[in-house]
């Protein structure tokens, strides 16, 4: 383990993260919000710090080389630094009371899960509010992705970073050059993300507010400017904007990036994106149905509503419309179940992800035909692609992990106080990375009446998350630290 890398390559990503401040730094100064003072001293901090850090470790070759236990290292230290001291912003600011609690405000904000436990957003100074829906675009596609789009100084070693954060379990690569690939991706980010502004813009939303909102809905994050999400706007047209965009961000970004060069048939036969459209589909009948016979729903503010919702929740975005806590049993069944699938492989969006629940249908599948024809030979296929042993035997343990991270953390909670329902509910909207839940934490309310020690649990669901729990768990193996 080269550390003298490790904590290089470590600083390098804080001066970047403080640049990344600057822009909240213009809009303050224009604004005159009060939060000027806020913001310098996080950029000083953290790009200083940053600056302090690189300089003290040297790097030692001209491209840096990094092994894969380097690269887990580096991403997850990565990310707890960027919400460590991209949490400054609202510590010094005084909008969180504690650094726990800005710690949770960041790192729901870069893991896109949404989470928050500032209430009266609609008075905030636009500084600290573009900032927080900033924290979201930059998380979505990747912070690391990003770094490596911008630090040609990584080098191979790049590669090792891009492998432990990409969130799928197929990395899909567009471009021989890892380099490439992520500014690549981040080129389809960007125009999707043009396009979603302008659009808001035409349905009324000032520049500032379609800037937020598109970082959040892209990032799908689900960071609002206001306490009422999108609610607060009470618009068809800007909710059906923001269905289709955080759908289209819910969808693997190197099929889009096919779908601009021209390669229609890749995107449409695409057995992952099919299954996920469906998903959507089916979730939003049922839920419609059952908002109109139980909720008595009008047939069209109950398909406006779901469809929202449905979309919201398993692109794992967070915005709300309505509090569907208060929603029949059969639709916060089928929202909690939601919260657990995800978006696709490849997305910004978080949870188990399309791709594994439908290779898992179809190992499930495949064990029952082994059962009638026991001396078959059959293969776990996507399309016309068969899946290695390798990649179905790591889908089942992220399964187990994930499943058993989930029980864990509920009991850490129970014992913190918290009923049952809020509990498992916190833990499954933030290990999603989804933002609102059930009970104590629902969609009229936020995570600021959770214990101390709780924020700190669900900081780390939601790190988990993001990185997918291999990427973080492999740090607590004692193999890991061994020479």
């Amino acid at each position: 383990m080269n550390f003298n890398n490790v904590l290089h390559i470590l600083g390098l990503f804080l001066f970047f993260l403080g640049l990344a401040m600057i822009p909240a730094l213009v809009i303050s100064f224009y604004s005159q919000g009060g939060d000027l003072k806020a913001l310098a001293g996080a950029f000083f901090a953290t790009s200083g710090a940053g600056f302090i850090l690189a300089i003290l470790f040297e790097k030692t070759e001209e491209k840096i080389s990094l092994t894969r236990r380097e690269g887990f290292l580096i991403v997850t230290l990565a990310w707890v630094a960027a919400a460590a001291f991209g949490g400054l912003p609202f510590l010094i600011y005084g909008v969180t009371p504690t650094f726990a609690d800005s710690f949770f405000e960041t790192m729901s904000g870069f893991t896109t899960t949404g989470a928050s436990v500032i209430s009266g957003l609609d008075h905030l100074p636009r500084g600290i509010l573009f900032w927080r829906a900033f924290t979201h675009w930059m998380g979505g596609m990747g912070i690391i992705v990003l770094a490596i789009a911008v630090l040609p100084v990584l080098g191979v070693g790049g590669m090792q970073l891009y492998k432990a954060e990409l969130p799928s379990p197929v990395k899909d690569k567009i471009s021989p050059r890892v380099v490439d690939t992520a500014k690549l991706l981040w080129g389809v980010y960007v125009l999707i993300s043009l396009a979603q502004f302008f659009l808001l813009m035409l349905g009324g939303m000032n520049a500032f507010d379609a800037a937020c909102h598109t970082f959040a809905t892209m990032g799908t994050g689900g960071f609002s400017n206001y306490d009422a999400s999108i609610g607060h706007f009470q618009s068809l047209y800007i909710e059906g904007v923001i269905i289709f965009f955080m759908a289209v961000a819910g969808m693997n970004f190197a099929l889009h990036y096919r779908l601009f060069t021209g390669d229609f048939k890749s995107f449409f036969s695409d057995g992952e994106l099919r299954f996920y459209l469906l998903i959507i589909l089916v979730a939003t009948a049922v839920v419609t149905i059952d908002l109109h016979l139980n909720l008595f729903y009008e047939m069209g503010k109950a398909l406006r509503s779901s469809l929202f919702t449905v979309v919201s929740i398993i692109t794992t975005t967070g915005f709300v419309t309505d509090n569907f806590d208060q929603w029949p049993l059969p639709s916060r069944i089928i929202i909690l179940l939601l919260m657990f699938i995800g978006g696709c492989a490849g997305s910004t969006g978080g949870a188990i992800k399309c791709l594994r629940i439908l290779l898992i249908i179809k190992h499930s599948y495949l064990e029952f035909y082994r059962l009638i024809h026991p001396h078959a030979v059959v293969v776990v296929k996507l399309g016309k692609q068969t899946v290695p042993a390798d990649i179905m035997a790591s889908i089942r343990s992220f399964f187990f992990l994930y499943i058993s991270t989930a029980i864990a953390a509920t009991l850490c909670m129970a014992f913190l106080g918290l009923d049952l329902i809020s509990a498992f509910s916190a833990v499954a909207t933030t290990l999603g990375n989804v933002g609102p839940g059930f009970g104590l934490v629902n969609p009229l309310s936020n995570f600021f009446e959770i214990p101390q020690a709780g924020k700190w649990i669900l900081s780390f669901c939601m790190l988990l998350g993001r990185l997918e729990i291999f990427t973080v768990l492999v740090l607590f193996i004692p193999d890991f630290w061994k020479k």
